[in-house]
């Protein structure tokens, strides 16, 4: 299978990308306030695409748990001027981490070719819509207000076909799709280890899958490791991520997982022959 995200193709049954993390904000868990300024951000892009990042994903908005929403026009002011310029000095396709249907619009319009919506359309109405009419790609995370489920894959099974319901309604391509199961969103540790478990199971609903794990506290706590020291747990996710199915990895540390997935197609390339 392959699809379009800006002007390059991805093929997300063979190969495995890299979506590098650009944070806008002064509080997210990991990196907040590192890379606010104009000149940082650029600086930090520059460094993901010459380590191989495959695209960027910019956010304005802390979605860790605990996290001050900010209003629209505190996000527009963050990400604008950041996609801009970015769009201007580097040719990648870029992401857009929003749920907020007046972001996704100005961000479309500044030159963003994918809406990562984590709230994947269930926040706002118009969002699909936005995206719809922009003919841009996006990704939709699975996410609940609350981690309480009855049948814990048949539930986000169902939360799944019910975005996509929403989506094709809307009038979203199907190739313009990329599903991200949510790992660390109204899930506790150990249903996060579930997930992860059964990813190949979400391969099933037929879309390419986005996997964002970086230094989040699944690994956290079963390391029982900080955040500056979650880098091989990371790894170790992404890469069982990648061989259950997955074709994005959302993560923080561009060149060694660059390097991971090189050896990971590498033995990969050999098992036909």
């Amino acid at each position: 299978m392959s699809m379009k995200i800006g002007s390059r193709d991805f093929d997300t049954k063979r190969k495995i990308y890299l979506m590098g993390i650009l944070n806008l904000t002064p509080d997210s868990f990991s990196d907040g306030g590192k890379y606010t300024r104009i000149e940082e951000a650029l600086f930090h892009t520059e460094e993901m695409v010459k380590e191989g990042a495959d695209l960027i994903d910019i956010g304005g908005e802390s979605t860790r748990p605990g996290s001050i929403p900010v209003s629209t026009e505190e996000e527009l002011y963050r990400v604008i001027p950041v996609i801009e310029a970015v769009k201007q000095r580097f040719d990648i396709p870029l992401s857009l981490d929003t749920y907020k249907a007046v972001v996704a619009k100005e961000g479309i319009a500044a030159g963003v070719d994918l809406i990562n919506d984590i709230w994947g359309l269930q926040y706002e109405e118009e969002m699909a819509k936005v995206i719809a009419e922009a003919q841009v790609s996006c990704c939709l995370m699975h996410n609940r207000k609350k981690a309480e489920y009855e049948d814990y894959f048949f539930d986000i099974m169902a939360d799944f076909s019910r975005i996509l319901e929403t989506a094709h309604k809307a009038g979203i391509k199907t190739e313009k799709i990329i599903l991200d199961p949510g790992i660390g969103f109204a899930k506790d540790t150990k249903q996060n280890l579930q997930l992860t478990a059964g990813l190949n199971k979400l391969m099933e609903l037929g879309y390419p899958l986005l996997l964002g794990v970086s230094r989040k506290s699944m690994i956290g706590e079963t390391l029982n490791l900080p955040v500056d020291q979650r880098l091989y747990g990371t790894i170790a996710v992404n890469i069982y991520g990648a061989m259950q199915g997955c074709s994005f990895l959302r993560v923080h540390d561009i060149r060694p997982h660059k390097e991971a997935i090189k050896m990971l197609e590498a033995i990969r390339s050999m098992e036909s022959k």
